[in-house]
């Protein structure tokens, strides 16, 4: 599978259903973008169950500002909706495949249970 380019018009609808979604914010002027590119491409082809986003900071303000993407290459990694890995840098494949490999073992029933009562605590 292909890479995903990603909206703010299609985001949410990308990111939200079940599932895993790795985004990576990007830019054409980043060079670490740009060598981390063929690094995310490659796990793209090899995990065809997975949805590899990429959004273009610089043509989607909106969405890089809603997620506070400061530094980029970001890599993000949702499953079943939820933000469960944000990091700023250029992964090499080991710490991409290594991820991937994370998110598909997480128990989400206990991932929803630590965000309830982390939010619970805020307030």
């Amino acid at each position: 599978m292909a890479t995903v380019e990603l909206t703010t018009e299609n985001f949410d609808k990308v990111t939200g259903g079940d599932g895993i979604v790795l985004v990576d914010f990007w830019a054409s002027w980043c060079g670490p973008c740009l060598r981390f590119a063929p690094v995310y491409d490659r796990a793209s082809e090899k995990h065809e169950d997975i949805v590899f986003g990429k959004v273009d900071t610089e043509a989607q303000v909106e969405l890089a500002a809603r997620y506070d993407i400061r530094s980029i290459p970001t890599l993000m990694a949702l499953r079943d909706g939820v933000i469960v890995f944000a990091q700023p840098g250029a992964l090499p494949e080991s710490a991409v495949e290594s991820l991937i490999s994370q998110v598909r073992e997480l128990d989400m029933d206990d991932v929803r249970k630590q965000l309830a009562e982390h939010a619970a605590h805020e307030h």
